[in-house]
């Protein structure tokens, strides 16, 4: 039997394991909390584990390491970024936003945490946080599937459209069956086959590349600046890196507190004492992930450029590593393609838990909370509404990725930073200033998107964006104009109410049954 056989028979084993648990989740599921938050039952290591799978997404294997692979470790200070805010995120939000979301009438999705959190008789913050929520997550979703796409057509040789079609279906049967808890226990198996991938493959390079070889075969790659600039965390090519890119890269720590299919997992977690359990496995998988992903993408560009020269395509690097170490270097076919599907598990582990979030802000915030006000809403119909709003955002987030030249890594960044400028700034203040109010809630919501738009979409320099000519992050300006503008909101308008300061205290002080 040849690879390719052997390859798509452990790609086929873990796509059925994975739709037999959504099967086996949908019978549990009886209402929209159940769909939604699993009825607050995490435990600890599902919690954890789901939360960093959901995160990282196709972006940890394939966007981060072919970044690095084609311009060196100058790229790290993303995910130096991205560490620094995993850690503050489950330190300084997780158990306040978990408290909170329990005080303010057992809030279950972001938007309803804030329309409880703020007293809003207007619907008005769940409408405006619900759309916001729509518009970046298809984009966010469309970078999984284009993820997907890339991983299938490069291992069994698949139109990239028809691997898209492949993927996408795969996503949505068992996001659609299972609802949250089934996308939380395939996350914690996909978290442990990501991690297993991570670590073995770098250390089998190690024994198969000469130490020795590794300068002299990055300068024969061609590196620009040569090995010595690309293995230089403050070097891009010959030139020094410049202070834009080191706080642009460690801006996108900023976006993990408005991150809502992350915070959606601190809401879920069964109790305190599970949550600190869940900090402590969360940050060191993220450590571990993101600094060995970032040694393996240099791995792989000394191992691949004798055997197939530089490849045209970066986002492929770790696939293409795989593929070459397991079916020609070593012929162990079927090892291949269970570590392809860490890949695949990267990517289905955040397409889930973004298609959940979605289909929660239309069926449960705008439809159930904002068209029928919280009356007579039957459940079961939220469910299937639910269900109705998954396939939806996948077809359109199917035709976003319909480019087969579109950049997983510009997608992510877009979605991110839209989502952390929006949402960052009001979950923090809510959070920790009890001042913070509706109209302030408000201000930074459309505050945060609108500058991420501007600054990424609207052309206004010559033809270009704002943030192409400056070469500065939008996140960091759009959570700084988000933050401004919540705190001045907060000041102008109607102050908060006595109930919601004791609401505030009871977090606070820990006075929060559950």
């Amino acid at each position: 039997m040849n690879n390719v056989f052997w390859i798509i028979l452990a790609f086929v084993i873990y796509i059925v394991f994975m739709i037999l648990i959504g099967a086996f989740y949908s019978r549990k599921t009886q209402n929209a909390e159940d769909y939604f938050l699993g009825g607050r039952g995490l435990g600890g290591w599902v919690a954890a584990m789901s939360a960093q799978a959901s995160d990282m997404s196709g972006w940890l294997l394939m966007g981060l390491p072919g970044s690095i692979y084609m311009l060196g470790t100058g790229e790290l200070w993303v995910s130096i970024g991205l560490f620094l805010g995993t850690l503050l995120n489950w330190i300084i939000v997780a158990g306040r936003l978990r408290r909170y979301t329990i005080r303010a009438n057992n809030s279950v999705t972001l938007p309803e945490y804030f329309e409880n959190r703020f007293h809003d008789m207007t619907k008005s913050l769940i409408l405006v946080s619900a759309i916001v929520f729509v518009i970046f997550f298809l984009v966010y979703t469309a970078s999984a599937l284009s993820s997907g796409a890339k991983l299938f057509n490069i291992v069994f040789g698949l139109d990239y459209k028809v691997a898209l079609l492949i993927g996408t279906l795969v996503i949505l049967v068992y996001t659609y069956l299972g609802g949250f808890m089934a996308v939380c226990v395939t996350d914690f198996i996909q978290g442990l086959l990501m991690l297993a991938m991570i670590l073995a493959v770098p250390i089998i390079l190690l024994f198969v590349i000469d130490p020795s070889s590794i300068s002299a075969t990055l300068d024969a790659s061609g590196v620009a600046g040569g090995a010595a600039s690309y293995l230089n965390l403050f070097k891009s090519g010959e030139s020094a890196i410049s202070w834009t890119t080191i706080v642009s890269g460690l801006a996108w720590g900023l976006g993990y507190c408005g991150m809502p299919h992350i915070l959606v997992r601190f809401m879920a977690i069964k109790s305190e004492k599970e949550l600190k359990k869940s900090r402590v496995i969360a940050n060191v998988w993220n450590f571990l992930a993101l600094g060995i992903v970032s040694v393996l993408a240099i791995l792989a560009r000394v191992y691949l450029f004798p055997r197939v020269g530089v490849l045209a395509d970066s986002e492929n690097v770790v696939v293409m590593t795989v593929k070459e170490l397991f079916t020609n270097q070593y012929t162990l076919p079927f090892l291949a393609g269970i570590l392809l599907c860490a890949i695949l598990a990267a990517i289905m582990s955040t397409a889930d838990s973004q298609l959940l979030v979605t289909a929660s802000a239309v069926s449960k915030d705008i439809y159930a909370d904002v068209i029928k006000k919280g009356k007579n809403v039957d459940e079961k119909k939220i469910l299937w509404l639910s269900r109705i709003v998954v396939v939806a955002v996948a077809v359109i987030a199917f035709f976003i990725a319909w480019n087969p030249n579109s950049s997983i890594m510009g997608l992510v960044s877009d979605a991110w930073a839209g989502l952390g400028a929006a949402f960052g700034p009001v979950v923090v203040l809510s959070l920790y200033w009890k001042k913070t109010t509706k109209t302030g809630a408000l201000s930074g919501i459309i505050a945060g998107a609108l500058t991420v738009i501007i600054w990424d979409y609207i052309p206004f320099i010559g033809g270009q964006t704002i943030g192409t000519v400056t070469g500065l992050y939008s996140l960091i300006v759009g959570f700084i104009i988000g933050l401004a503008a919540v705190i001045i909101g907060s000041l102008v308008g109607k102050p908060a109410t006595e109930e919601m300061l004791q609401e505030f205290d009871d977090v606070k002080f820990k006075r929060v049954n559950g």
